[in-house]
């Protein structure tokens, strides 16, 4: 038989200053929100975007000032407040019964922090973390540490696959999450101004190309282009957040099948017989 769970795509307001708890707070407000919504609609996981509860700009944490863009100075970050949210959002995930995927900036000792995507189960703990690998200039430069391996977690027999920020420009992290036999792949993207057109086109294909879902959370911006949404195996959208760009949820119900199982065994064999 096959295995069925349903996943909430969500797009959410994305503010970009840790130094402020007021705005920690706004954000973590709207996550709970929209997990309350997630849950009501009958979704047994939620996904959030990069930077659901912050999207640290290079400005306001270059130790240079705003002016000038320059090594990032952690210790501006409320890192209480930031924490208080996180510990509200997993309690939230115990009471739910929800498991919920949500990115927020790591700290490590005696160096830049990752940027990550915490794991949290229905019971209301981190059972897994993501940092992302394939950071952009900019974050590489002054501001973060770069992730290094693939993580995957199951809920109800169905494989999840983690990707964050410029992951999803790289076909080869999706190959390799096709290789640990990933159902579906969660990519978390904090949307730019101007057209963002082509990370659709790059989540469509990734699933058209791996006979996989993904799902892609994004941020609630109507000037981005780009609507939060799963994609289903056949490389289509089967929902999506709102067009207008305002905060909302999709639910869609991913179901493992003989399709998804008989691609992924001929790219394995495919790739076996030409030594890939």
């Amino acid at each position: 038989m096959p295995e069925i769970v349903r996943i909430a795509a969500t797009q959410s307001t994305v503010r970009e200053d840790p130094t402020d708890g007021a705005l920690l707070r706004e954000s973590g407000d709207e996550v709970r929100a929209l997990m309350r919504q997630a849950a009501k609609d009958g979704a047994r996981i939620v996904h959030f975007t990069e930077g659901a509860i912050c999207f640290p700009s290079k400005r306001v944490m270059s130790e240079l000032g705003p002016d000038e863009i320059g090594p990032s100075d952690w210790t501006k970050a409320d890192w209480t407040a930031l924490q208080g949210e996180l510990d509200q959002i997993a309690a939230l995930s115990r009471e739910l019964g929800i498991w919920t995927v949500i990115p927020s900036v790591h700290q490590v000792p005696d160096t830049r922090p990752h940027n990550s995507m915490y794991v949290l189960s229905d019971q209301g703990k981190i059972v897994a973390r993501y940092d992302e690998r394939m950071l952009s200039t900019t974050k590489v430069t002054w501001m973060y540490s770069a992730g290094k391996d693939p993580v995957t977690f199951d809920v109800d027999g169905v494989r999840v696959g983690l990707m964050l920020g410029l992951d999803v420009l790289f076909p080869e992290l999706f190959t390799e999450y096709d290789r640990l036999g990933a159902d579906v792949v969660l990519v978390s993207y904090a949307s730019s101004g101007g057209s963002n057109d082509h990370i659709g086109v790059q989540v469509r294909g990734a699933a058209a190309n791996n006979t996989s879902w993904v799902s892609l959370a994004a941020t609630a911006d109507p000037n981005a282009g780009l609507a939060s949404g799963v994609s289903g195996p056949g490389g289509q959208w089967l929902v999506q957040c709102a067009a207008d760009g305002t905060p909302s949820v999709a639910v869609a119900e991913l179901q493992t099948d003989e399709v998804t199982k008989i691609g992924r065994d001929f790219r394995q064999r495919t790739r076996e017989r030409v030594g890939l």
